[in-house]
């Protein structure tokens, strides 16, 4: 395996890179709009050779950054971003947005090959109130440039600090119909719109949304300014609430999503914590479905 490099700009980002290309950022430190719920994200991530498979604050959700850990329906508060989704009325601004703090990291890992980041925050209300605590890792490894792949495992263990109980939920538990997202969300450039959605159990596009039948999906694109295309190839992993189902997108723009609280609300009380992991998988051109089957097969988490 390809060793990694580590460019650390303290108190703002972190940037991971395979040879001659960076191939993701995390940024902890920046100063980020209330409304856009500032929080860490990974952006920009790109292949091996390069290529773009992130976008930073799109026109269409300014709150869009990358990938991140996110949620969009807790006990009133937004964690997520932007309007917040009221039924019937559908999205509504309120003064409601919070944020998510870097706190330190407890561990700043690098063995050769592989990059393990071990974080903690603070998930703080729009009233200034920390409602939960977080630890939060993520593992860089599996840089293979003859497979063309690296690989993310991400992370999370949250856990309520106020005195009542959290009630995470998300759009669709509030009222909207296939708008479920919550947790770690990937939002992919331009583009991916329009890109090929890859089902484990046979199917694919659109119509996965909402389902929890696939152990993987897969998302391929092409790329704008250079030439081919990407894969990313995403597992489902494991929850200690609630249960994964499938968020996808790939119109009007491409987003992939394991969410915990789809269609059921999960309700943690005091002191009780949730635990989320997954692992990202980035190949450097369009695989195809026997392709991503085999490596799925041989590097499930």
């Amino acid at each position: 395996m390809t060793p990694l490099t580590v460019t650390h700009e303290h108190g703002t980002a972190i940037g991971v890179a395979a040879g001659e290309v960076e191939i993701a950022r995390y940024v902890y430190g920046e100063d980020i709009a209330a409304f856009e719920a500032p929080k860490p994200y990974l952006h920009p991530m790109r292949t091996l050779t390069g290529g773009l498979v992130s976008a930073y604050r799109p026109n269409d959700h300014r709150w869009h950054k990358g990938l991140q850990m996110t949620w969009s329906h807790v006990s009133g508060q937004n964690f997520w971003g932007g309007n917040t989704y009221v039924h019937p009325t559908g999205y509504t601004p309120k003064d409601n947005v919070g944020s998510m703090r870097h706190d330190a990291f407890g561990l700043i890992e690098l063995t050769g090959a592989e990059l393990t980041l071990s974080e903690e925050l603070t998930w703080v209300a729009s009233t200034g109130e920390e409602w939960a605590s977080e630890r939060r890792s993520l593992r860089f490894h599996g840089v293979d440039p003859a497979q063309g792949t690296w690989v993310l495992d991400v992370a999370t263990e949250l856990t309520t600090t106020r005195d009542e109980a959290l009630v995470l939920g998300s759009p669709t538990t509030a009222g909207r119909h296939n708008a479920g997202y919550t947790g770690w969300f990937w939002r992919g450039p331009r583009g991916f719109t329009g890109g090929e959605v890859i089902a484990a159990d046979g199917g694919g596009g659109p119509e996965t949304m909402g389902t929890t039948k696939s152990p993987w999906l897969a998302y391929t694109g092409q790329h704008d300014e250079v030439d081919g295309g990407a894969t990313l190839l995403l597992f489902a992993g494991t929850t200690s609430r609630g249960r994964i189902t499938w968020f996808v997108r790939n119109d009007p723009f491409p987003a992939l999503n394991p969410s915990p609280a789809f269609h059921e609300e999960i309700v943690l009380p005091p002191g009780e914590s949730i635990s989320l992991a997954h692992r990202f998988v980035i190949a450097d051109r369009i695989w195809t479905r026997a392709e991503i089957e085999a490596f799925a097969a041989e590097h499930a988490p």
